[in-house]
């Protein structure tokens, strides 16, 4: 196992982190005060910028405007632009966005390719993903409410959807829908492709979270689906293939988020220490003197390398094993590296004293809006509970339940 950084990925890194820091940091604050759709105009500006510097959509294949990145190579890419809340929005490769991606490069259909996926590569328009119930656990992906009926050629779909991140403005969904109430529990559901202005298709609102109502890009929508009516063809992969589509898609996905996060670690870490270093509690004496900071600067360079070496082993793993075998690794990082993340945030903030309240640095939008990592893709005690399963299996010991 080989975690050298090869040449060209290190190139590309240093001109992310470039674009990055000339063009992309200054928009932060106003990313904060004035919300994201303020921000568009600028943002495709940054996105132009992107495409000319041939940095657009890296993971994806040259024949969709991409560098075909493998996985591994992806990772260190996706750190550089975690360091900012709008690096990876720059570049095209952004939640749930890369996911649709990668899901409809892998088993959409020639036509899906052709209609959905280059316009979605290109950056032309955005897509969301529809999955999560209020009505039912999100931690259980088997147990949804909303149902997909056959009708001729078509299917008509009916469900209560929420949290589906990035809706407001999407130009189509990627929704799971239940297929075959009869199936096996595993089996039931199937990815339907329903255009946003499909009749029946309604976003009821963006969902306020912590205290920000979500605009554009970023929001959270609430959205029914009444007799929404989509052709057969927009099935993506057999019926009945939702549930494996979806864990299919959230291997990559966590590797994408994970190191995110690192990226953010890093700056906040970068944040931390400059803090220490420059700002005096009394003249002559700066907060890395006190004791506590010194702990907390050790602390959190230890667990930012030991996520990173854990993430890129398990890129490793996936592109060469797949992301079923290395299940076991997926849920590890997912559970430890959110949790770096908001140890490492804290301490930054605490360091910063008031200063890390204010939208002034980018500290607290992360803190808002990252807390959500212990949640998302299933809550931290439910990989715990499947790791401790999968071990204890090992030594003789089945737990049910």
């Amino acid at each position: 196992m080989d975690f050298s950084i090869p040449d060209k990925v290190r190139d590309l890194v240093r001109r992310v982190r470039e674009l990055l820091e000339r063009e992309v940091y200054p928009l932060e604050t106003r990313l904060a005060t004035e919300g994201f759709r303020a921000l568009k105009p600028a943002l495709e500006e940054k996105r132009a910028l992107a495409r000319a510097a041939s940095l657009f959509a890296p993971p994806l294949p040259a024949a969709y405007g991409g560098l075909g990145l493998t996985l591994e190579e992806f990772a260190h890419v996706s750190e550089a632009l975690g360091r900012s809340p709008i690096g990876h929005y720059v570049l095209n490769c952004q939640a749930p966005d890369i996911g649709n991606m990668e899901l409809l490069l892998q088993h959409g259909t020639e036509a899906q390719r052709e209609r959905f996926l280059r316009p979605l590569a290109r950056g032309e328009v955005r897509s969301c993903f529809a999955m999560t119930e209020p009505e039912f656990p999100g931690s259980n992906p088997t147990w949804l409410g909303t149902r997909a009926v056959r009708d001729g050629a078509d299917y008509v779909i009916d469900g209560h959807k929420w949290f589906t991140s990035s809706a407001d403005g999407a130009a189509f969904a990627v929704v799971m829908a239940v297929t075959d109430p009869g199936a096996d529990a595993h089996l039931r559901a199937s990815m339907l492709i329903v255009p946003c202005d499909t009749p029946g298709f309604e976003i009821e609102r963006n969902l306020p979270v912590m205290g920000e109502p979500g605009e554009d890009y970023a929001s959270h929508a609430e959205v029914r689906l009444r007799a929404c009516r989509v052709p057969q063809a927009n099935r993506i992969g057999d019926e009945g293939a939702g549930f494996v589509l979806a864990q299919e898609r959230l291997g990559p996905g966590r590797i994408h988020h994970c190191m995110r996060w690192i990226g953010i670690c890093e700056r906040a870490f970068e944040l931390l220490c400059e803090r220490a270093a420059r700002r005096e509690l009394s003249p002559g004496k700066p907060l890395g003197t006190r004791g506590a900071v010194q702990e907390w600067i050790a602390e959190s360079r230890a667990e930012i390398r030991a996520s990173r070496l854990m993430v890129l082993e398990t890129a490793w793993k996936i592109d060469r094993e797949g992301a079923y075998a290395a299940r076991e690794e997926i849920a590890l990082i997912k559970f430890f590296v959110a949790g770096v993340l908001q140890r490492v945030l804290d301490r930054a903030i605490q360091v910063h004293g008031a200063l890390g309240l204010t939208d002034l640095l980018p500290l607290a939008w992360w803190y808002r809006h990252e807390r959500a990592a212990r949640i998302y893709d299933g809550p931290d005690e439910v990989h715990k509970t499947s790791v401790a399963k999968r071990i204890l299996r090992g030594y003789g010991l089945e737990v049910q339940g």
